[in-house]
This record gives C-alpha cells, structure tokens and sequence, in this order.
C-alpha cells in the first residue's frame, strides 16, 4: 500500500454510516475466526515468524480487534504484547531493546498493542522524549524493520483511523461506564486535548516509515464492528496460507474408577451455588 491512494475515511464521509446487521456480524465473525485457527496451524506447521503492529489514537478500537483474533487461538502460539512504562533501567537501553525481546521464535504469531512507534506518537507529543531521539528514531525504525523482514519476520502494521466525534463518543462512555472507566488513564485525557498534534506526530511517523517493504494499512474504525472485520479479513489476505487437515482424534473408553475412593466432600471447601437451574425465578 505505502503510498497508494487510501480509501476514503470515514470520517470524510457525509450523513451517518450505515452498521452492519448483528446477524451478519457474528456469522462474518465466526467464519474469519475460523480460518484464523487455519492461518495458526499453518505457521506452526511451516515454522513462520508473525509480527502484527496495533496503533491509533485512544479508544480507536485497537484492543476490540485483538481481542478477536486471540479469541479462539492458543495463546502459547499467538501472543499479545502490551509494555507498560518503561523502567528507569530501560530508558538507558537502545530504544528497541526492550521490544526484542518479545519478538515470535518459529510457529509463533506476537501482537504488538502499541510497539515501538510509542517514541514516534506519544513520547513525541508529550515530551517524553528528546528532539534528537525522535529524529533518531525516524531515522532508525525503517531500518529495524528491514533488519526483521530480512531475518524472516513477517510484518504487517496497522494504524486504526477514528474521528474527533467518534473518539469523543466513545470517550463519554467510557466515563459513565464504570467496567469501563479504566480505559480512560490520565494519558488518554490528555491526549483528548492534543488532537491537532497527534494528527501532526502521526503525518511525520507516515512519512518516514511507511515505506515500500513495510507499508502502515490504515483501518477506518469509527465503525468497531466493521473495523473488527475489514482487519482481520486483510490479515488474512497478507500470509498466503492452506488449511492442514487435522489428524482424527478417538476417545477410547474410559478406564475403571473402582479402585479410587473419593476423599469425603466434608473435607474439601466449594464455592457456593448462588447460580443455578431455579435463579431469577420467582
């Protein structure tokens, strides 16, 4: 993609979008998540080393899209990464250093929910990086990314697209949800106020690493359910993969319990039923 025309985003677009049904939603949903597990046993059985990037602004729906693709994945294959702040001990490293390690070995898929372009977004505009480490890091992120393509890491980035007023939207129920009211961190309120210069910090970052061997692919997201989709139906279309017939599994008969006596259940603690067959009833 890199520097190809991108379709129109959503936010560009008049009037309210029109979602798709729930009905054809979760049938989608179930059929991408299938050939997922497919796209799983193929880069185990040929030892293929998958790095998937996540980034865009807060509440852009990064976190919605991983959580199904991992969905009925084993988590021992595909993994996701999410660093926290980094350590008085890491901030002497190399920028990449503490991202290295988390890259996949053979089989292995890692889910990158924010990376290394933190330097390039929000260290950039809340000044938590120096002007001569930022340009470092426009400079040397292009050639971090070749240095993995060419060890056989396959890298594929995506940069979440959402407009002020969905952003906004989603931020307002964010806070009159309290299941929800950790997402919005100090962090995310801030940012709430430096739209125009995320926007900028972003530009930048596209113009020094969205390049030829390793493009961004920008996913409308003011939509979820239609970002969830569109994502993962791209992923798939970027590791040309076959299904492996699976190996028939039979369950023999189970062997004879007469020789185990059960200890007494007055000696075990259970977690009392507070749910069962007769709840809610009247």
């Amino acid at each position: 993609m890199g520097k190809n025309k991108q379709p129109k985003s959503v936010s560009a677009s008049k009037g309210k979008r029109k979602k798709i049904s729930n009905a054809v939603y979760e049938a989608e949903l179930a059929k991408l998540q299938d050939e997922l597990v497919n796209l799983k046993e193929w880069v185990v059985a040929k030892g293929l080393k998958v790095v998937v990037i996540f980034e865009g602004r807060d509440a852009a729906g990064k976190g919605g899209v991983i959580k199904r693709i991992t969905e009925y994945l084993n988590p021992r294959v595909c993994r996701v990464v999410a660093l926290g702040t980094p350590t008085e001990r890491e901030k002497t490293q190399w920028y990449f250093q503490r991202y290295v390690p988390h890259l996949p070995a053979a089989g292995e898929i890692v889910l990158f929910d924010r990376s290394w372009y933190n330097r390039a977004g929000v260290e950039r505009v809340m000044n938590f990086c120096t002007e001569d480490e930022y340009q470092d890091f426009l400079r040397t992120a292009p050639e971090f990314e070749r240095m993995l393509i060419r060890s056989g890491i396959v890298l594929v980035k995506y940069w979440f697209s959402v407009s002020d007023e969905e952003q906004e939207r989603r931020f307002q129920a964010r806070l009159n949800d309290p299941k929800k009211r950790w997402k919005l961190s100090p962090m995310d309120i801030e940012s709430r106020d430096r739209w125009v210069e995320y926007s900028r910090a972003k530009d930048d970052m596209f113009s020094y690493t969205d390049t030829k061997q390793s493009p961004w692919y920008v996913v409308n997201s003011d939509v979820k359910k239609h970002a969830r989709l569109n994502c993962i139906k791209h992923l798939l279309s970027m590791i040309p993969y076959e299904e492996i017939p699976s190996e028939p599994i039979t369950l023999g008969p189970r062997k004879s319990s007469s020789a185990y006596i059960r200890p007494p259940l007055s000696d075990q603690s259970f977690v009392p039923e507070f749910y069962d067959a007769d709840f809610g009833k009247s």
